[in-house]
């Protein structure tokens, strides 16, 4: 259930995290989400090693910018050699990071054609060469974020266990999902359940949390944390309600009208931080929905912003669906 989460040397008031997701989670949702909930720390979108260390510092900003209104920041990497992840672990640790993770568990082709991500789940003495790689040049506390063997013909939960453990991880999250399985597929709880019965540092559960059932069937696992995903998208308040529920509180759900406010402020933090309009709003068109979600004329919304250039324009819209 909620309550302290320690994770190395860092002890957090709340065992809520909020993940990582490809295309959002830079400084404005990271800070949006922050104003309206207090979780223990909230992840960046994934970074590859290989762009850290080799695109300029303008071009990095979308991924290594910290607000200073935001909290604890966990900087997720991806990477396949120990040298270059020791580089990019001190250079995210200088920039502000508060914890690092290592992501295991990425199932895009092109990220495992590289021998990242979930492929690393299959290269366990590469796994542990990068963590104790991670470990070495950080005071931060580490952590891998992978995926479990499920109901697949693999069967690496174990190796993995043993892995984290013996390289000196400080924590595990796990996706209760296999890399080749879809949304559409149940997270694998008895799987989750596996690592945190394993393992002797936090397990932090992660999959199809939404709702204050989901989030306890997490709980049940045994897991010292929770982290939400996609559905904290165009919910910034979500982990706040969920915390209140948990607590048999009442809680007051934003209206139609404040939560265009946060679409509109997401999207002008963006731009600020891209110092392009037009790109900013590319971007916002990819979340619109998620902030359309309880509205009937939800399409009709998303329709205009796709066809939406400029801030004044998208101003103009939200102002008449979000009423």
């Amino acid at each position: 259930m909620i309550s302290e989460m320690r994770l190395g040397d860092k002890l957090f008031s709340t065992n809520i995290v909020q993940g990582p997701l490809a295309g959002v989670s830079c400084a404005p949702f990271r800070r949006l989400t922050w104003q309206h909930s207090k979780p223990a720390f909230i992840c960046t979108e994934m970074i590859s090693c290989k762009t850290l260390l080799h695109q300029s510092e303008a071009s990095l900003q979308r991924f290594i910018h910290i607000d200073p209104e935001e909290g604890p920041v966990c900087f997720q990497l991806s990477a396949s050699e120990p040298d270059e992840l020791a580089e990019a672990t001190r250079r995210v640790t200088a920039q502000g990071a508060d914890l690092i993770d290592l992501n295991c568990g990425c199932p895009v082709k092109k990220i495992r054609s590289k021998g990242a991500g979930s492929r690393l789940l299959s290269s366990p003495s590469k796994l542990y060469r990068l963590i104790s790689a991670m470990k070495q040049n950080t005071h931060l506390p580490v952590s891998v974020k992978i995926r479990v063997d499920g109901t697949s013909d693999e069967a690496f939960n174990q190796e993995i266990a043993r892995i984290v453990t013996e390289a000196g991880a400080d924590f595990l999250v796990v996706h209760g999902r296999h890399w080749t399985e879809k949304y559409d597929t149940s997270c694998h709880y008895e799987d989750i359940q596996f690592f945190v019965e394993q393992m002797k540092i936090p397990v932090i559960g992660n999959g199809d949390i939404a709702c204050v059932d989901s989030l306890k069937k997490m709980f049940a696992t045994g897991c010292a944390g929770v982290m939400i995903s996609r559905a904290g998208v165009g919910q910034p308040w979500l982990i706040d309600q969920l915390t209140a529920e948990m607590r048999h509180e009442n809680y007051n759900l934003p209206s139609a009208r404040e939560i265009g406010d946060m679409f509109i402020e997401h999207t002008s933090q963006l731009v600020t931080l891209l110092g392009n309009e037009k790109f900013a709003i590319l971007q916002a068109r990819k979340f619109a929905k998620y902030y359309a979600r309880m509205l009937a004329n939800k399409a009709e919304l998303c329709e205009k912003i796709n066809t939406c250039e400029d801030m004044k324009t998208l101003r103009k819209i939200c102002g008449f669906y979000f009423n």
